[in-house]
């Protein structure tokens, strides 16, 4: 039918907190300590619409981002401006990729990374 939603497990779940929130202006939807497994788990949303679950767990290890490697390569948000997003993005001190264009759709895009050097798209709708 649809993707319910993603998780993704973080380093630092305070700073991951602040990037997905302040960053990238995802709104929080429930926060909910797990002491049994001394985990964070917080619901993210596009407005209401959920979308992220992001978890800390203790010593989670790194994920290898470079070279890209099998598993998820990275996660695509629509927007209605590339080139506004991009500065909006370097604004807050990221270092974002060159403005691409997709050679099947025409559609401009570019990638950052969020604190765990995940990958992230965005992509012109």
């Amino acid at each position: 039918m649809k993707i319910h939603h993603i998780a993704i497990i973080c380093s630092n779940y305070n700073v991951s907190k602040k990037f997905y929130t302040e960053v990238l202006g995802l709104t929080i939807l429930r926060e909910i300590y797990r002491e049994e497994r001394n985990s964070w788990k917080l619901d993210l949303g596009i407005g209401d619409h959920y979308i992220i679950e992001l978890f800390s767990f203790p010593e989670p290890p790194k994920r290898p981002s470079q070279p890209e490697s099998c598993g998820l390569r990275h996660l695509a948000f629509a927007v209605e401006n590339v080139e506004q997003k991009r500065q909006e993005m370097m604004n807050h001190g990221l270092e974002c990729e060159s403005i691409r264009t997709d050679e099947y759709t025409s559609k401009k895009f570019f990638f950052t990374q969020d604190p765990d050097q995940l990958p992230l798209e965005f992509y012109e709708e």
